[in-house]
């Protein structure tokens, strides 16, 4: 639910729908009031327009997610902006200020933050742009901990190109290994965040597709290498891949006990089909509620490593990759 006003505009677009205030108060609504959602999902990230939000019915959006038992968390950087002497990457904004946007969004309930940042592999990715990256998710984090928020860290690998498996691996390894550097370099407390990264696999315009036993082996090769078991969770991004894909690939990773929790922090692959089944239409909201449910129940099922993939919708098995997606 992190969305920018922006980005949520895109989505209602895509079902017919003007992007206004309105609009998205009404799809939030939606989204927070599903009832039982907080037996399968036990934290929502905001935008900061959300945070501060009323659902329909006026009630704080805060409040309906604590009455759910779950916990509300916020998007605190700016976004992504050119990076210079790069090779056309880009590097994520958001630092100036967010000492006391923290303490604020602390104050207005939120407990943990997210800050996404991006490394392109056809791209480079380059050492500059790399180790900009890590710096500024190392940054945020020791400046949200001293807030009392638990830092959720995203360095997302895109999945723009049409490089095969194991160049993503090389490439993640850099990253993460930086990432976790600077992490210590600022004294970040491992064990009071969250990872959020990219799962191991090939580029979306690869012509050699991954099954979800290999993104699983690869994956999880690539947590025993460079994620300390003191960091408690890791909590996947789906990044374009569809509904099922990305429940499949995190139920192949839990067949096997974990040194983390391993689950997931979806976005589009738990929305889609919950979006298009609502369509902006009031009389629509209950059965979109429950697709919704559908997709929370089989990711839960997904982290313990017990979802068969059964009775799933052509729908949930689309594709959501945009190349050179902005967020």
């Amino acid at each position: 639910m992190d969305e920018s006003n922006a980005t949520c505009g895109k989505r209602l677009a895509s079902i017919g729908l003007e992007n206004t205030e309105a609009n998205r108060q009404a799809y939030r609504t939606l989204l927070v009031s599903a009832s039982g959602l907080g037996e399968y999902i036990s934290g929502a990230i905001l935008f900061e327009e959300t945070l501060y939000q009323s659902t329909t019915e006026g009630k704080k959006m805060v409040d309906v997610l604590v009455e759910q038992k779950i916990v509300p968390g916020i998007k605190v950087d700016k976004g992504l902006v050119p990076l210079p002497g790069s090779n056309n990457e880009s590097w994520c904004q958001g630092l100036d200020g967010l000492s006391s946007r923290t303490a604020a969004y602390y104050q207005q309930g939120a407990r943990f933050a997210k800050w996404r940042t991006v490394v392109s592999i056809p791209n480079g990715p380059s050492a500059l742009a790399v180790k900009e990256a890590a710096w500024g998710l190392a940054r945020y984090a020791a400046i949200s901990q001293d807030s009392g928020l638990v830092p959720i860290v995203e360095p997302e690998i895109l999945l723009d190109g049409d490089h095969g498996i194991d160049r993503t691996f090389e490439v993640a390894q850099k990253v993460w290994a930086e990432v976790f550097f600077y992490l210590a370099e600022n004294n970040v407390m491992f064990e009071g965040i969250l990872l959020k990264p990219s799962m191991v696999t090939p580029g979306a315009e690869c012509k050699d597709k991954a099954t979800p036993q290999q993104v699983a082996e690869y994956t999880l090769k690539l947590l025993h290498r460079r994620i300390p078991p003191a960091v408690p969770g890791i909590m996947f991004l789906s990044g374009g891949q569809s509904e099922v894909e990305a429940t499949l690939n995190l139920n192949a990773m839990n067949q096997s006990p974990n040194p983390w929790h391993v689950s997931f922090s979806y976005a589009r692959a738990l929305q889609n089909t919950c979006l298009k089944t609502w369509g902006g239409r009031p009389e629509n909201v209950k059965a979109a509620q429950e697709t919704l449910l559908v997709r929370a129940k089989a990711n839960s099922l997904a982290q313990l490593g017990k979802y068969t993939g059964e009775g799933e919708s052509e729908e949930a098995k689309k594709g959501m990759f945009v190349k050179g997606y902005v967020y």
